[in-house]
């Protein structure tokens, strides 16, 4: 059935007339209402929730920068490298719209590696938020899939051959392995067919699905609320109302958290821009110097290495040798024992470990150590996607969780960046080591934390939001 139009006075000013017609046509006013206008968050937000908002403004930007870019450069494999020198040096401010994408790239993954961090030190995965988590993972694996294949793109040294050793990665997937690299390069080597298929990728294709992400993402946290870092609960059916039925702990997003979220925009900009202004390389970082040279596929780089923000995952790939799969079999034969004999649940669960744990093992000495390291940089990331049931803590935050477990949050996070550090490093016996021991910590802290999490003291989490204005 058709909703009612609603009427206007005759006399009424222009706007809410113009708002009127508008709202009887479109929910322009309800949406408002729903998801800024009358959205109530929790009233103790801090730091770390800026940096959602900071994601969809880095997504705004690349988009926006992306549009213009398209229009001058050429998906051709001896046209790329000389569109991409036209638009940095002939078009009118092509130098600062390519410089504001390729900074850009990198602040995305840093702030949204700032929000999943604060997702995870606040619990902001657990019940009802496990869907907003699950959208968040993939929407991170998209940035992924994007910025990969967007490094093709300018077609310098280190951007083929990066390309190169990648996709030759999925060449050691068993059975499957050689056709789907043909696949992915659409040639037996990385060239004109690759740039094209990644090129329709990264403007057209993951895109739009990560649009279709962040806009699920979004619809999600609106429809079950906002954590906040006390864990508490401010829109359940036992969370004090006032008599209009807004939480007495919410206030309204807008206007109270849209000057919050502009604030931190404005300090975000002012760093960006000194960025792109003042060191649009970063060290090498941002945009390695070996992508300033053209593309040779006859001349290999002394070091290949990726960018930044996939480091710590190629740390993890390169860690993966011969004789390290010993450990790996022992670790998975370990882990097993451990939640076979340490973890609460049925009977047919724990058979279903144990013959799991042997399926592993055999697996492990039937593929090389290459398919394995493939599976390791793969599952670094799937397994963030679990952590929602793999989190077994009476608590959300880590405000009262033990104290013990700030300093294992915080060697996670510096093992994240030794990790990180090693990736762009050239090979090295001790630099090797040093991974092989980030890697087993790293999935340590995840398989294991259906244990871990529920150990030691935990501090009693209060009926209503603890917060002080200031």
């Amino acid at each position: 059935m058709a909703a009612e139009f609603k009427e206007v006075s005759p006399n009424a000013p222009l706007g809410e007339k113009a708002l009127t017609w508008l709202d009887n046509r479109f929910p322009a006013s309800k949406l408002y209402n729903e998801h800024l206008g009358q959205y109530y968050a929790p009233k103790n937000f801090n730091f770390f929730y800026i940096f959602g908002s900071l994601a969809l403004l880095v997504l705004v930007i690349q988009i926006t920068t992306g549009i213009f870019l398209t229009m001058h450069y050429k998906p051709d494999a001896a046209l790329a490298f000389g569109s991409v020198e036209y638009i940095m040096r002939d078009v009118p401010w092509g130098w600062l719209i390519r410089y504001m994408h390729s900074t850009g790239a990198s602040a995305f993954f840093i702030v949204v590696y700032m929000h999943m961090f604060r997702g995870l030190i606040y619990g902001s995965y657990r019940k009802p938020r496990e869907l907003i988590w699950v959208f968040g993972c993939a929407i991170f694996l998209c940035l992924m899939a994007e910025a990969f294949m967007g490094y093709l793109l300018p077609w310098g040294q280190m951007s083929y051959w990066g390309a190169q050793v990648i996709v030759n990665l999925f060449a050691a997937i068993p059975f499957i392995g050689p056709d789907l690299a043909l696949l992915i390069r659409g040639d037996y080597v990385v060239g004109d067919a690759t740039l094209n298929r990644f090129f329709a990728f990264h403007v057209i294709a993951v895109p739009l699905v990560l649009l279709g992400l962040v806009a699920a993402h979004i619809i999600a946290l609106h429809e079950v609320g906002s954590n906040n870092p006390d864990g508490v609960e401010i829109k359940g059916p036992n969370a004090p109302k006032d008599a209009a039925g807004h939480p007495l702990d919410g206030i309204p997003f807008h206007p109270y958290y849209t000057v919050h979220d502009i604030f931190a925009v404005s300090m975000f900009l002012m760093v960006f821009t000194a960025i792109i202004f003042l060191a649009p390389e970063f060290g090498g970082y941002f945009l390695e110097y070996n992508n300033f040279i053209p593309a040779d596929p006859l001349k290999t780089p002394a070091h290949i290495a990726p960018v930044w923000y996939f480091t710590p995952y190629y740390s993890m790939l390169r860690a993966i040798t011969g004789e390290f799969m010993y450990v790996l079999m022992a670790s998975v034969v370990a882990g097993a024992a451990v939640m076979v004999t340490k973890v609460k649940m049925q009977a047919i669960f724990k058979a279903v470990i144990a013959v799991g744990a042997v399926a592993v093992v055999a697996a492990m000495w039937g593929f090389d150590a290459k398919f394995w390291g493939v599976v390791v940089m793969g599952g670094a990331v799937v397994i963030l996607f679990g952590l929602p049931w793999l989190d077994h803590s009476e608590v959300k935050s880590i405000r009262y969780r033990p104290s013990w477990n700030k300093y294992l949050y915080g060697a996670f996070v510096l093992n994240f960046f030794i990790l990180g550090y090693l990736g762009v490093q050239p090979p090295s016996a001790i630099g090797e080591r040093v991974s092989q021991v980030g890697t087993l910590f790293y999935f340590g802290f995840f398989l294991l934390m259906p244990w871990w999490s529920k150990l030691g003291t935990f501090g009693k989490v209060p009926d209503r939001i603890i917060f002080a204005a200031h």
